[in-house]
């Protein structure tokens, strides 16, 4: 039986794509009818092949970190779980890292699922809205008794992600082709990836950033965000952290509220 243009079509011919030990579906035939299983079987093949280079392109530091033969067998191990909800191959493994933290053979590797996890958030930074950032005199402008009242809006490619290990240290270590030395992962890192001038780039956040940054993304104003900063890490410096943060190009405006 020919293709029909069906869904059940479609539906039948999908369903073994990512099940080696499946087989080809009653309705596939070659010319004249004829069974087209090894057909099938190399069509399926391709598929695998092009969804775990699709994870290799998109997470280079974890694959340069297992070795290509164990990312291979974990993304292979991923795929046949996650199948692709998009045609797009970019938008592929975002729950690459969640698995990773469930795969059993990278235990051993505990920060691995927080180093993909930048890996996925500088892909998403890349693809992510253009916007002009944040001029660096924009809160010169607002009076002082306003400033606590400042809200921030984030850039659209402004992207926080939060790890009890070295991830940011691995993550920059792997991503060249160059000897990495001895790392200690067991110091907490926090990742802020911004796109400032279209280059996408991952800052190590200092002591206190990542919880202001987190309370300015989700929209809590300036005075509220420092002190959910101080009450967390005694030696956050909010002049720094503002400053590092507009020069990044994480924000793209400011809104003044009224003095409370």
């Amino acid at each position: 039986m020919q293709p029909d243009g069906s869904s059940n079509y479609a539906a039948a011919f999908s369903a073994g794509l990512l099940a080696p030990s499946a087989a080809a579906p009653v309705d596939v035939a070659g010319p004249g009818g004829r069974s087209a299983g090894r057909r099938y079987d190399v069509y399926r093949n391709n598929v695998t092949v092009s969804l775990i280079n699709a994870l290799a392109a998109i997470y280079p530091a974890v694959q340069r970190i297992t070795g290509d033969d164990f990312f291979r067998a974990m993304a292979r191990s991923h795929m046949r779980r996650t199948p692709p909800t998009s045609p797009l191959l970019f938008a592929y493994g975002h729950d690459f890292p969640a698995f990773i933290e469930t795969y059993p053979h990278a235990a051993g590797l505990p920060w691995l699922a927080d180093v993909a996890r930048i890996e996925r958030a500088w892909l998403d930074a890349y693809h992510a809205a253009d916007a002009a950032p944040l001029a660096p005199a924009a809160l010169s402008t607002i009076a002082p008794d306003r400033l606590a009242n400042v809200v921030f809006t984030p850039h659209p490619a402004t992207r926080l992600v939060r790890s009890t290990f070295a991830a940011v240290t691995i993550f920059a270590a792997n991503r060249t082709t160059e000897p990495t030395g001895r790392i200690d992962a067991s110091t907490a890192e926090d990742a802020l990836v911004v796109r400032p001038d279209f280059d996408v780039e991952v800052r190590r956040l200092p002591l206190g950033g990542a919880i202001f940054v987190a309370s300015l993304i989700d929209g809590r104003p300036l005075g509220e965000a420092a002190v959910n900063a101080l009450d967390a890490e005694r030696q956050f410096d909010l002049a720094t952290n503002i400053a590092g943060l507009i020069e990044a190009g994480a924000f793209t405006s400011v809104t003044s509220g009224h003095p409370s």
